[in-house]
């Protein structure tokens, strides 16, 4: 989830600002860090399982998520709590989602539900699942930032796939302290800083983009007007 905001995550407050009849403004100042350092990790976790699992698969309609594969948070990193056959990966991503020069890197209270579809898994969880391992070993976000353009630098991890997209539809979604829940949408990634070649953020688009440098590629995201389990969202 990027500084200029996000994904990851989490990129409401770029979203907020593009969105037509959006009802926070874009602040002309960054706000101080509140989260200067990672918190206890018994606050990034969800005690019991099954809710985590229910939150994730909450990330996209049930003729999806029903079927794909579930990640959960645990000691160590993630791991398969359920297997899936139809391709697609569902998890709940932490603040860490976000690029590591963002205000809320460390907000534990975030809980970004994904459902990935088979490119985005391939080609775009590796990198989360890479600052996860390192967030579990202690390392700082300078770490964290080095480690990632090492791994990049040294294609260590894969490049993005075509197609690669994802669901976050959950109404349990919590992005950011600003953003809150946000909006139901989808969202692609893509390499490099693709905005302007999709025509995204122009006036009469309802296609949003947040470029995202640390991880070198550039997300789009479109709202839809229902959350996962098909209630509308209220206006």
């Amino acid at each position: 989830m990027p500084k200029n905001l996000f994904c990851f995550v989490a990129f409401a407050l770029l979203a907020e600002f593009f969105l037509p009849g959006a009802t926070q403004p874009m602040h002309a100042q960054a706000k101080p860090a509140s989260y200067p350092a990672a918190a206890p990790l018994s606050q990034y976790l969800i005690p019991a399982k099954a809710s985590e699992i229910a939150l994730a698969r909450s990330a996209a309609p049930a003729s999806i998520s029903d079927g794909a594969e579930v990640l959960v948070l645990g000691q160590t990193g993630y791991t398969t709590a359920a297997k899936g056959g139809n391709g697609f990966v569902c998890l709940v991503e932490r603040s860490w989602g976000k690029s590591t020069d963002d205000a809320e890197f460390w907000n534990p209270k975030i809980m970004a539900p994904h459902c990935l579809n088979a490119a985005a898994a391939r080609s775009y969880l590796p990198n989360f699942l890479l600052k996860t391992k390192l967030v579990m070993a202690g390392k700082s976000k300078t770490e964290i930032a080095s480690a990632l353009k090492s791994a990049l630098d040294k294609k260590e991890l894969p490049s993005l796939e075509p197609d690669a997209m994802c669901y976050m539809m959950s109404k349990q979604q919590y992005l950011s302290d600003d953003g809150g829940h946000w909006h139901p949408h989808m969202m692609w990634y893509v390499s490099g800083d693709a905005a302007q070649s999709w025509g995204a953020n122009l006036a009469g688009v309802p296609l949003i983009a947040a470029n995202d440098p640390e991880d070198r590629m550039t997300i789009f995201m479109l709202t839809v007007t229902h959350w996962s389990d098909g209630t509308p969202v209220a206006h």
